[in-house]
């Protein structure tokens, strides 16, 4: 699995040694870690080069791409979850094409409109999205599930009941629907 955590629409300067942000992902990781105990997982967390996804240039997609082509290199053809917040879920969805990637969960992503979907086929898709988030848009993140199925994906939205944008009210419910669908997915292989 490999986390990707959330930054800013632009910035160029790297993320900042004290990074909330990614911070908020390894608690996601020590909750997945606990879930998947005595499971022969690899759990890799990646920090981007620059702190924001600086339009075009889609930095933190690109970063993704090149950790799952050196985790390719070290490891062979392993499957890979990627598991993203915010810009680090738009991101996991962008790189869902790598031919390593076989399933993303997505947690309250970054999902503007005409994201797109014609290469998550074949990926397995889980967006977690609580509709009161005031950073992100959960009404966006459906769209996206719509238009993913729409291309062939199996795309699945999961509204969540609680938790805003950072899921820290009632953080365990996030990480508990995170780590069963993980599980189901590891059990499946």
């Amino acid at each position: 699995m490999v986390l990707l955590h959330g930054g800013r629409a632009d910035d160029l300067q790297p993320p900042p040694l004290l990074n909330l942000p990614a911070w908020r992902m390894r608690l996601v990781s020590a909750a997945l870690a606990r879930a998947l105990s005595g499971q022969p997982v690899l759990v890799a967390e990646l920090r981007y080069r620059h702190r924001g996804w600086n339009g075009a240039r889609a930095d933190a997609a690109h970063d993704a791409i090149a950790a799952l082509d050196r985790l390719r290199e070290h490891h062979g053809d392993i499957p890979v979850i990627l598991i993203g917040h915010s810009m680090g879920g738009r991101a996991a969805l962008r790189a869902a094409g790598h031919p390593s990637v076989r399933a993303v969960v997505a947690l309250a992503p970054w999902l503007p409109p005409g994201e797109p979907v014609d290469h998550l086929i074949g990926c397995e898709v889980y967006v977690l999205h609580d509709e009161k988030d005031r950073v992100t848009s959960a009404r966006q993140s459906w769209d996206f599930v719509r238009r993913a199925r729409a291309a062939g994906s199996s795309a699945v939205g999961i509204p969540m009941p609680v938790g805003g944008h950072a899921m820290l009210r009632r953080s365990g419910l996030w990480h508990r629907c995170t780590s069963e669908i993980v599980a189901r997915m590891l059990s499946t292989r």
